[in-house]
């Protein structure tokens, strides 16, 4: 063989192995971006997995069907749990309320997909604070602080147990539960709700679904308690997915949400039927905007924190990252009167 054949035959095998590892990687790139054979998504079971996941499998099984995905379902006691299954990339898609739903935007690579409306149509809910009825028990004697009630606070991670009342009640008037109270226990809504039916706490927060969900399942009890003060509304929680979940199953679940309960017919009626057992009222377009007042909350709480340590420094820093969030916040209000 000639030296020039055997440079060619030489580039010849080059070029085919050069072709060989191209459509190699090509594969690769395509099997990292192939659609999911199972979407795993995450359900806080803070009113008790055994209460929740019936409410949730319906919904769930009629999202497989639609999206062409088995969708599994991951049940977790607290909201930092789901953040790191997140984060983690053990789930791709969740429920969360507002303010554990911006952690997971902040911390887990993740989107709002869309909001929960409400069974009456709202596409908000309140904070709440309860006692035992007839305990006498008001909202001028807890302020009053003392150290003389018991408190049961939300999962550090809860929009309606703890950021929204302390964004709204507590931080404005100077107060620290811990010092405030005689002790502070945190926990979910329905042990909370419990606990005060119950007299083994005296005060405790929850929130308007909560309440609800505690009047349809134990009437007895919730019959005991009475709300003494309630916040601002509060952004409903929202559907919320890790960016890196492939587009055309993102979209398809977008679709599934929004379309859900929606329509005439048999099939509508049924899947109105499971949104009842949720409390919910169907599904709204959202993005990460939605949780815009979770951000104005904590620049809210921040601003409060620094004024109480005197330091000018802190101050005017807390003070332009609120007047930032609280600008944008309300230009977004003005745009939108109508959230619902």
């Amino acid at each position: 063989m000639t030296a020039r054949r055997k440079l060619l035959a030489l580039g010849g095998a080059l070029g085919a192995a050069a072709m060989a590892l191209t459509l190699a990687g090509c594969g690769e790139k395509a099997s990292q971006t192939a659609q999911p054979k199972e979407v795993v998504f995450s359900i806080l079971s803070a009113e008790n997995q055994a209460s929740m996941a019936p409410l949730w499998t319906p919904l769930l099984d009629d999202m497989s069907a639609q999206i062409g995905v088995k969708v599994k379902p991951y049940f977790a006691s607290n909201y930092t749990s789901l953040i790191e299954a997140m984060r983690f990339k053990q789930v791709q898609v969740g429920w969360f309320s507002a303010l554990p739903a911006l952690d997971a935007v902040n911390r887990a690579d993740a989107e709002v997909l869309g909001r929960v409306i409400d069974a009456g149509g709202d596409a908000t809910y309140k904070s709440v604070i309860i006692v035992k009825k007839g305990s006498g028990i008001t909202l001028d004697k807890v302020l009053a602080c003392g150290q003389k009630y018991t408190f049961g606070i939300g999962d550090p991670q809860s929009t309606s147990g703890t950021l929204a009342p302390m964004a709204y009640l507590f931080t404005p008037k100077g107060i620290e539960p811990n010092k405030c109270f005689k002790a502070v226990r945190s926990a979910s809504h329905q042990a909370n709700s419990f606990s005060v039916a119950n007299g083994v706490l005296d005060v405790a927060t929850n929130n308007s679904v909560g309440i609800l969900f505690f009047q349809r399942e134990k009437p007895d009890l919730a019959a005991k308690v009475e709300t003494i003060w309630s916040s601002p509304p509060l952004p409903e929680s929202s559907i919320v997915a890790r960016k890196d979940l492939d587009p055309a199953v993102k979209e398809k679940m977008r679709q599934f949400f929004l379309t859900y309960g929606t329509g005439a017919g048999p099939v509508a009626d049924k899947q109105r039927a499971v949104l009842k057992g949720l409390a919910y009222g169907g599904f709204r377009p959202a993005d990460n905007s939605y949780l815009d007042p979770v951000r104005e909350m904590q620049a809210g709480v921040a601003l409060a924190e620094a004024r109480h340590t005197g330091d000018p420094g802190k101050i005017a820093a807390a003070q332009a990252a609120f007047d930032k969030i609280h600008a944008a916040a309300e230009a977004k209000r003005a745009k939108e009167p109508d959230a619902s």
